[in-house]
C-alpha cells in the first residue's frame, strides 16, 4: 500500500493505472476507521481494480463550535486496517495541499435545495463544505466510482446531486449502514460516548425499526408517527435535532401515496450527535399483503 500526501503524485498514479486499463474506485473519508468505513472498501473493490481511500478531516464543513479540532485522529491505526484490506494508495493532504490559499475559499460548491434541509439546518454550511472538499477530491483522483455510506443518507443525495448537475463521470455507489449489533449504526462520533451511552443510543434504531413497522401494517398518520418516535427517542435519554419521514428519491417532503420513504433521525448523547435513517417501502395503493 502506498501512502500519498501530493495531488501530483496521486494524479500520476491515478494515469498509470488508466493507461494499464484499470477501472479506479475511492473511497473517501475524515479516518477514525471503524468496521462501516471497512464495508465501503470492500464494495470498491467488488467493482474497481484499483482502490484509493483519503483520509482528510475537512474544516470546512465544520461549523464554529464543532468538533473540528478534537475529532479523532487515528492515522497509522487507519493504514494498518487498510493495509489488511489491500488498498492501493491512501491519499492523505494536508489542509495547506488542498486549501493553498486557505479555507476560506472564493468558490464553493453549493447544492441549496438538499444543503437547506434536515442536517443543514442546525449545521448551516456543512453540506456547502462537503460537496467542495469532494468535489476537490473528485477532481484530484478522478475515480471512476465512488463508495459513500448509506448512514450519511442526505450527504449522498448532495454528492448524487452534485455529480449530476456537473456532469462528472463517476459512478457513485451508496453501501448499507454498517450496525454494531444492537443496532446502532457505526459511526467514528460513537467513540463520544460512555459505556452506558453506548446501550442508550440503541434507541435510535428501535425507533427507527417501530415506525417502519407500524408504517408497513397501514398506519398512514406520518405526523402522529413522528410525534411517537420524538417520544420514544425522549424516552431513551437522547436530544432529538429531528425526526423526519421524507421521499426516499429526493428528500422532499412524503405525501399520501408515496411509496419509497426513508425515515431520517438526528439526536444528541453526551457529546454526540449521532444519526440514522431507515428506508420504507409501502405497497402499492390498493395491494394487500399476503
Amino acid at each position: 500500500m502506498e501512502e500519498i500526501t501530493q495531488t501530483d503524485a496521486l494524479r500520476k498514479q491515478v494515469l498509470a493505472w488508466r493507461k494499464a486499463g484499470l477501472r479506479v474506485g475511492f473511497v473517501p473519508t475524515m479516518g477514525n476507521l471503524h468496521g462501516g468505513h471497512l464495508t465501503l472498501v470492500d464494495e470498491a473493490r467488488r467493482q474497481a481494480d484499483r482502490i484509493v481511500v483519503s483520509i482528510f478531516v475537512n474544516p470546512t464543513q465544520f461549523s464554529v463550535g464543532e468538533d473540528f479540532v478534537d475529532y479523532p485522529r487515528t492515522y497509522e491505526a487507519d493504514c494498518a486496517l487498510l493495509e489488511s484490506k489491500s488498498v492501493d494508495v491512501v491519499f492523505a493532504p494536508s489542509v495547506e495541499t488542498l486549501y493553498p490559499s486557505g479555507p476560506s475559499l472564493q468558490t464553493r460548491v453549493d447544492v441549496p435545495r438538499l444543503n437547506n434541509i434536515l442536517c443543514g439546518v442546525s449545521r448551516p454550511g456543512h453540506f456547502t463544505g462537503v460537496a467542495t472538499v469532494v468535489a476537490k477530491l473528485f477532481n484530484v483522483v478522478q475515480p471512476d466510482l465512488a463508495v459513500f455510506g448509506l448512514k450519511d443518507y442526505q450527504q449522498l443525495m448532495v454528492i448524487r446531486q452534485m455529480v449530476t448537475d456537473l456532469a462528472w463521470p463517476i459512478e457513485i455507489v451508496g453501501a448499507p449502514v454498517a450496525r454494531e449489533p444492537s443496532g446502532l449504526a457505526m459511526s467514528s462520533r460513537n467513540a463520544y460516548l460512555s459505556a452506558e451511552q453506548t446501550e442508550q443510543a440503541a434507541v435510535i434504531y428501535q425507533t427507527l425499526t417501530m415506525l417502519a413497522d407500524r408504517m408497513t401494517q397501514g398506519e398512514a398518520n406520518l405526523n402522529a408517527l413522528v410525534q411517537a418516535g420524538l417520544s420514544q427517542l425522549i424516552a431513551g435519554g437522547l436530544k432529538p435535532d429531528y425526526l423526519e419521514i421524507r421521499r426516499a428519491a429526493d428528500l422532499e417532503k412524503a405525501q399520501p401515496g408515496d411509496q419509497s420513504l426513508v425515515i431520517l433521525v438526528a439526536a444528541h448523547l453526551g457529546r454526540a450527535r449521532l444519526i440514522d435513517n431507515l428506508p420504507v417501502m409501502l405497497p402499492a395503493p390498493g395491494v394487500v399483503e399476503a
